[in-house]
């Protein structure tokens, strides 16, 4: 979350980041509203318990010299004070827990170097490759897919519902052999690998995003304090939750998951296949480092997506969301996006995010400068999310015949080298 002593500082700033997300400004009002109704009762407190301890001085010497008549008083109205202290901790208990869910319901600020506007501004930075041509009838995917007798999301949707599949015999080699070689790049880059847990604690998930905004889209799981996790990145910034570390060289993580999405308000979206499902594998860049180093590690995460990308052999680009597309938690976002042929459009496969110490803020994750305790900044980025990554590829290696020719990089993961057509 945003730093509350910026806001009463300086809440122009961040009203017009509020304005150029498209989000209502009055939010920051309310918010400055129940913060100066929480100190002025704070301060109303602090100031009867110094009269308190001045009473309790005066009867003391009125005691002394025995002046019964001014102690009695004394003590009347000493009696008072403590009733009308409790009552005022009460209400500053609610007006704390008002303000500060106000103040977790705000977005990160947004960066200067984002467009502003909607989805139109969003704005290609960098492309890499030619968009695939076929002199053949091209298919999508999932007809090529299940026309080899390798995915089933008909079977799949009978016993789980839509978005579900089924992979089969070398799609699942492929699957294992894109995050296996994505770990072995991360881990040669000196990435700490991690397997996080799959479930997180509602005040947990609370610390990486604000779950008001996210509830709709995340699985709870029924009678438990427990969500299925979205992404390995809300665990990994779990995994410092309530320390002071040591960041001096950056903390990067590699983390590898399965994610579990809603999808909510995408229906109708993306449903052939496997690119918009409710569960799906991916491997996760996360970094946590000193502010002065945020937007270095933004470019080498950013970096190692281009040549996880550029190795698979795929075209794809480099979007800049503009700041009514990207999410309430970074302060700027890079969408990678593939080339898909079927749909003669370039499609997201990923993105890579700067949240600055909005979610250590949340998570109350520190490092130690010199004689100050400081927010750590973090960062995350998708460096694959195998099962999208899967259909650009066979998208883009589709050959006449039916067969996928699979990018040399996979070969010693998958073991082989094409995936041939039944005949």
């Amino acid at each position: 979350m945003i730093d509350i002593k910026l806001i009463r500082e300086n809440p122009e700033l961040v009203k017009e980041s509020m304005r150029n997300r498209g989000m209502d400004e009055k939010q920051v009002d309310a918010l400055l509203k129940l913060d100066k109704d929480w100190r002025e009762l704070k301060q109303e407190n602090d100031n009867l318990r110094s009269e308190r301890n001045k009473i309790s001085e005066k009867i003391n010497e009125a005691k002394k010299q025995k002046n019964n008549k001014l102690a009695d008083e004394l003590i009347k109205k000493a009696k008072d004070i403590p009733k009308k202290i409790e009552e005022n901790e009460k209400k500053l208990v609610e007006l704390r827990e008002k303000r500060d869910s106000a103040l977790a319901g705000l977005p990160n600020l947004v960066d200067k170097s984002v467009p502003i506007g909607d989805a139109s501004q969003s704005k290609v930075i960098k492309t890499h490759g030619k968009p695939t041509k076929f002199k053949f009838k091209q298919k999508d995917h999932a007809d090529l897919l299940e026309a080899l007798n390798l995915l089933d999301t008909k079977k799949a949707s009978e016993v789980a519902g839509a978005r579900f599949y089924y992979l089969k015999g070398d799609l699942v080699k492929l699957n294992y052999a894109i995050m296996n070689f994505a770990l072995d790049y991360l881990r040669k880059k000196s990435f700490q690998l991690m397997q996080p847990p799959y479930m997180l604690r509602r005040d947990v998930l609370g610390g990486a995003i604000p779950l008001e905004a996210f509830e709709e889209m995340i699985y709870k799981i029924e009678g438990e304090d427990l969500y299925l996790i979205g992404t390995a990145e809300h665990a990994l910034n779990a995994y410092h939750r309530n320390e002071v570390i040591n960041v001096d060289a950056p903390k990067r993580y590699a983390g590898i998951s399965p994610c579990f999405r809603k999808e909510a308000g995408s229906h109708g979206k993306d449903t052939k296949g496997i690119f918009r499902i409710h569960q799906f594998d991916k491997v996760e860049q996360f970094v946590f480092c000193k502010p002065e180093d945020s937007w270095k590690e933004f470019d080498l995460i950013l970096k190692n997506s281009e040549e996880l990308l550029t190795a698979l052999e795929i075209p794809f680009r480099f979007v800049v969301l503009s700041s009514q597309d990207m999410g309430r938690v970074p302060t700027k976002t890079i969408d990678f996006e593939g080339w898909f042929p079927s749909g003669n459009c370039y499609r997201e496969l990923g993105s890579c995010s700067n949240c600055l110490d909005y979610q250590a803020r949340r998570s109350n994750i520190k490092y130690q400068d010199k004689d100050e305790m400081k927010f750590v900044h973090t960062l995350n980025n998708t460096a694959i999310a195998t099962e999208r990554m899967i259909a650009c590829i066979v998208e883009n290696n589709q050959q006449p015949d039916g067969s996928i020719k699979i990018p040399k990089a996979l070969w010693k993961y998958a073991g082989f080298k094409e995936i041939k057509a039944k005949k």
